[in-house]
């Protein structure tokens, strides 16, 4: 989620009069680099409809896309189209920009020196982790609805919302047709360390409980010590169905879990 909550070391890139946005020989590298790796990465791990997506956008591996050509595909397939914006945005501007069909995306890339892991989303993880889901009507149809109680909801609904999309989104695991678990969330697909990290043995894996997903803490500068699954990812027009608010209310009342995770530390 690209959220306001904190400085970034990012400057968005402007594109000129024609959208055309102009990157580097580096910052094309960068992206051939992390999608050739990722290209190894996914077969296996990435659920099926993520792959029919990244086969549907067809993106190029050697430069990094320009979003007109991500747009074209998501408005065929589901009616979205991608939205550039600055490196942080605000909850509110987040949210409208789901409810209107419109999936907000950071046009930087990140450095060589954060390939592995980076805190600030970038081009990268929007348009590779995301947008080939976005072209699933299921999960075309959650992030709007979600987008749409966002920007009704109060600023303390929005932080247990956050929740929601975190576990989901961001970093949902899926059952594959086999049984096997899948990578549905974006943010570990944009990752090369957490794809690999996510189906290993050491994170906790547990079932989807709305509830219990709005009440679990998370840190975004860490590998993620547990994750929720879903059934398939039609699930989320099921989970979309739910009185989402509802359960908002009463994870509220409950209160937070014990994290598992160590609170960070702040050098002195």
């Amino acid at each position: 989620m690209k959220l306001m909550s904190k400085a970034t070391n990012y400057t968005a890139k402007i594109p000129d009069n024609q959208g055309y946005i102009q990157y580097t020989d580096e910052e094309h590298d960068v992206w051939h680099q992390l999608y050739q790796r990722q290209a190894i990465n996914m077969p296996g791990r990435a659920c099926d409809a993520y792959m029919q997506g990244l086969d549907a956008l067809a993106m190029p591996s050697n430069r990094v896309p320009q979003l007109k050509e991500i747009d074209k595909v998501l408005l065929e397939a589901t009616g979205w189209t991608t939205a550039g914006v600055p490196a942080l945005i605000s909850f509110g501007k987040f949210f409208e920009l789901l409810a209107n069909k419109q999936f907000p995306v950071a046009t930087f890339i990140r450095t060589k020196e954060e390939f592995d892991y980076l805190q600030e989303p970038d081009i990268f993880h929007e348009i590779f982790g995301h947008c080939p889901l976005l072209t699933n009507p299921s999960f075309a149809r959650f992030s709007h609805i979600y987008g749409q109680l966002g920007l009704a909801a109060t600023k303390e609904e929005r932080v247990f919302l956050a929740r929601l999309y975190w576990f989901t989104v961001e970093f949902g695991l899926v059952k594959g047709a086999d049984g096997e678990l899948n990578i549905y969330g974006g943010g570990i697909l944009s990752s090369p360390g957490e794809t690999l990290y996510a189906l290993s043995d050491e994170p906790e894996r547990k079932p989807f409980d709305l509830i219990e997903v709005l009440r679990t803490p998370y840190r975004i500068d860490i590998m993620q010590p547990v994750y929720y699954v879903i059934d398939s990812v039609d699930y989320l027009d099921e989970i979309a169905k739910m009185d989402i608010m509802a359960a908002v209310t009463e994870a509220r009342k409950l209160g937070l879990l014990e994290p598992k995770f160590a609170p960070k530390t702040i050098a002195s």
